[in-house]
C-alpha cells in the first residue's frame, strides 16, 4: 500500500529519464555506475525518488530489458525466410553496441550478485524467442530439436559478440540457418512423411 501523495512508479518523464541515463552509464562504465547516487547526480532527479524506484543495479537492468525494443519479424509462413529475417534482426541489435554492452553488462553482474543471472537468462531467452517460435510455427520438429537448432543459430553471434569482440558476421549467420535446417528439416520430414 502506498502512502497518499506519494506515486506508485515514477512518471514517464522521470523515468525515461533515469533510464536513458542508466544505459549510457551502463555502456560507458559498466553495471557498477548504476546506483541511486550516481543516477542523480547525473539526471539531477531527487536520490530518494531513484532509490525508490530503482534501489540496486540488478533493478536497472530489469528495467532496461522491460523497456528494450524489439520489433517483431512479420512470419512468412516460409521457415527458411523466417529464420533469415530473424538472424538480420538479431544481427542488427547485436552490432548496435547497447544490446552487446547490456549482455557484456548483465553477464559482469551476475558474476557479482546471484540475483542477476534470472535477468541474463531471461535476455538471452529473449533474443532466442523469435527462432523458436518460427520453429514451433512449423510443427515437424520436436522441442528438443527446436532448442538444438535455435541454438546452433544463436550461439555463434553471441560468442562473437559477447566472449571474442568479433564483429558480427551476417555470412556465417546465415550458413547457421541453413546446417539448422538441413540436417534437422530433412530428417524428420522422412520420419513424418511429406
Amino acid at each position: 500500500m502506498t502512502r497518499p501523495g506519494r506515486p506508485t512508479g515514477p512518471s514517464a518523464d522521470t523515468e525515461e529519464i533515469v533510464l536513458t541515463a542508466a544505459l549510457e552509464l551502463l555502456l560507458t562504465e559498466g553495471a557498477v555506475a548504476l546506483t541511486p547516487a550516481r543516477l542523480h547526480t547525473v539526471t539531477g532527479v531527487a536520490r530518494t525518488t531513484v532509490y525508490r524506484h530503482w534501489p540496486t543495479p540488478r533493478d536497472f537492468l530489469a528495467a532496461l530489458i522491460a523497456v528494450a525494443p524489439h520489433p517483431p519479424v512479420r512470419p512468412t509462413g516460409d521457415l527458411a525466410a523466417d529464420l533469415h529475417a530473424e538472424v538480420d534482426g538479431l544481427c542488427d541489435r547485436l552490432r548496435d553496441k547497447p544490446v552487446a554492452a547490456f549482455l557484456r553488462a548483465l553477464v559482469t553482474a551476475s558474476a557479482t550478485d546471484p540475483s542477476c543471472a534470472e535477468l541474463r537468462r531471461r535476455y538471452v531467452g529473449d533474443l532466442f524467442a523469435p527462432f523458436h517460435a518460427a520453429f514451433h510455427g512449423h510443427a515437424v520438429l520436436d522441442d528438443a530439436d527446436i532448442e538444438e537448432a535455435a541454438t546452433t543459430i544463436v550461439s555463434p553471434l553471441l560468442v562473437d559478440a559477447l566472449l571474442l569482440d568479433h564483429p558480427i558476421d551476417r555470412e556465417r549467420a546465415h550458413r547457421a540457418v541453413e546446417r539448422a535446417l538441413t540436417p534437422t528439416s530433412v530428417r524428420h520430414l522422412e520420419e513424418t512423411g511429406p
